[in-house]
């Protein structure tokens, strides 16, 4: 395969699918018109391309009424079809030959796409070629007031190739692997997914770290349980649909489809016993003393738990 010529400059397209994230979107949004961009950048530009996924919370009103705020956005909507189907219309409407992606519900920091551009940069010069992309940091939050305030911790580790919380790449490759594939329609994988298949194409993933995203979610409580099970076991049935695309180890790994991980969430449960009503008490115990991310990681026994029975009960039907 031969490598594609690197430009000296990029104009980046900022691809964001929303949906429903009114409040959390306008700091994403507002953070993003602010970017400081370097004297002799590598920028020639830059576009906010907004998906809005058939949001029902008055999003595209909002941004009507405060569209002069934003006169990088570019918005564009459709029924509600997911992330995989509305970034994939982001890159179609992109005019940018580099595309970011990022969540509705991520505040990024004043040198966000200088970072990215400096890390392509770089890492197109070293590689001879532009068969690369950039992963940005995550970092976790809760304090919607103040999202950039956030240190970093190390459950904000990610071993992920390619994701899109945070990554910038050259469009025509994301073209070249098929863009995401749309019959992930339940909750996760798409963009793992599609990883593996940049990856077969030899691209190479650069870290950058100086491009930071704080990622905003509501503080923990027992009432997002129920929702958090319900991901959990469509992220099960999507691991398959994963794993039958690219059925190696490594992927089986991913999605918790080993002896390995049965085991470990089995015993750590206690077979299911630990599980949202037994533990309600000690979670609500943490919340109520100001601690909602202890509660959820601790609450994660169950929840990878209810994961790694949806991965096999998921497998076995379709065997």
């Amino acid at each position: 395969m031969g490598s594609s010529v690197v430009s000296d400059t990029v104009f980046f397209s900022v691809v964001i699918p929303t949906y429903n994230r009114q409040p959390i979107l306008s700091k994403c949004l507002r953070a993003l018109e602010i970017q400081q961009l370097s004297a002799s950048s590598e920028i020639a530009g830059y576009e906010i391309i907004l998906v809005d996924d058939g949001s029902t919370d008055g999003t595209l009103e909002w941004l009507e009424t405060h569209k002069s705020e934003f006169p990088h956005v570019r918005t564009f909507q459709q029924n509600h079809q997911g992330p995989a189907v509305a970034r994939n219309l982001g890159v179609e409407k992109a005019q940018g030959d580099t595309i970011i992606f990022i969540d509705s519900d991520l505040v990024v920091t004043e040198n966000f796409l200088q970072a990215h551009a400096d890390a392509l940069t770089e890492g197109h010069a070293k590689l001879g070629s532009d068969r690369a992309f950039t992963y940005g940091a995550v970092i976790n939050t809760c304090n919607f007031d103040h999202p950039t305030s956030e240190p970093y911790k190390i459950t904000d580790f990610s071993a992920a190739f390619f994701a899109t919380g945070n990554v910038a790449i050259p469009k025509h490759w994301l073209e070249k692997a098929g863009l995401f594939d749309t019959s992930f329609q339940l909750y996760g994988w798409e963009d793992l997914e599609l990883g593996v298949r940049l990856k077969k194409l030899g691209l190479t993933l650069i870290k950058c770290p100086q491009a930071v995203g704080y990622h905003w979610h509501p503080p923990f409580s027992l009432d997002q349980i129920k929702s958090l099970i319900d991901k959990e076991i469509q992220r099960g049935k999507m691991g398959v649909l994963f794993y039958q695309k690219h059925p190696t180890w490594e992927v089986r790994m991913m999605i918790q489809m080993t002896w390995l991980h049965r085991l470990l969430w089995g015993i750590l449960s206690f077979n299911g016993a630990l599980n949202e009503r037994t533990m309600a008490p000690l979670l609500q115990w943490l919340i109520n003393r100001g601690k909602p991310q202890l509660a959820l990681e601790i609450a994660r026994i169950f929840l990878n738990w209810y994961n790694v029975k949806g991965v096999y009960e998921a497998y076995a039907e379709v065997r």
